[in-house]
């Protein structure tokens, strides 16, 4: 199992815990917990896959995705109150999901030779399209379209992979820095309250 294919299953995971937590809060029977689990692992790579044309889309043709997916809801009811007690765990599996989907996402879409812009384009949609259907689904304005640093912190760690893939050639490291880069910006905006100016 190369690292790429590792971490894509690890964030498959997370997101999967992220979407079963939200369905905790919001006091979801199992189904309901099940389904925002689901759509919320894979609705960003799904969507990702269908406009560059990669189908059947990627969880069909892996099982251990559908593994990783269903293993997020036992970890959940065991552990559920220890999950909760942790500050913010919601958004700590959401933070780090969407800066391993961001890279997974753009490796996934410059693999098949589409353009650097797209390829950070899709890295963005892998990353924030399933918290987008997460939280229209347990009834939340998504996150992307709020004041807060999200999608933009996903596009500047994309930035850093493609400056770093230009400069080395150790494709660990950079996808490891891409990562870090998305989750310590995402982890500072919501610390120092950044968010993007808007005044129509």
């Amino acid at each position: 199992m190369n690292l790429i294919y590792a971490i894509d299953l690890f964030g498959t995971f997370v997101f999967a815990i992220s979407g079963v937590l939200a369905a905790v809060e919001k006091k979801f029977d199992l189904v309901g917990a099940i389904v925002l689990g689901f759509v919320t692992a894979v609705g960003g790579g799904t969507l990702r896959d269908v406009l560059i044309g990669e189908t059947p889309v990627g969880w069909m043709k892996d099982m251990n995705t559908i593994y990783a997916i269903s293993a997020a809801l036992p970890v959940c009811y065991f552990f559920k109150n220890r999950i909760l007690n942790l500050r913010k765990s919601v958004f700590l599996f959401d933070t780090i999901g969407i800066g391993l989907f961001t890279v997974l996402g753009l490796q996934k879409t410059l693999g098949i030779g589409l353009s650097p812009v797209v390829a950070v384009m899709m890295g963005i949609v892998s990353a924030t399209f399933g918290g987008v259907i997460r939280d229209v689904l347990s009834n939340e304005v998504p996150l992307i379209f709020r004041k807060e640093i999200y999608a933009s912190a996903c596009l500047v760690g994309a930035i850093v992979f493609l400056i770093m893939e230009y400069f080395s050639a150790n494709k660990d490291l950079n996808l490891i820095a891409a990562i870090l880069v998305v989750f310590i910006i995402r982890i500072l905006a919501v610390r120092r309250d950044w968010a993007l100016p808007f005044n129509p």
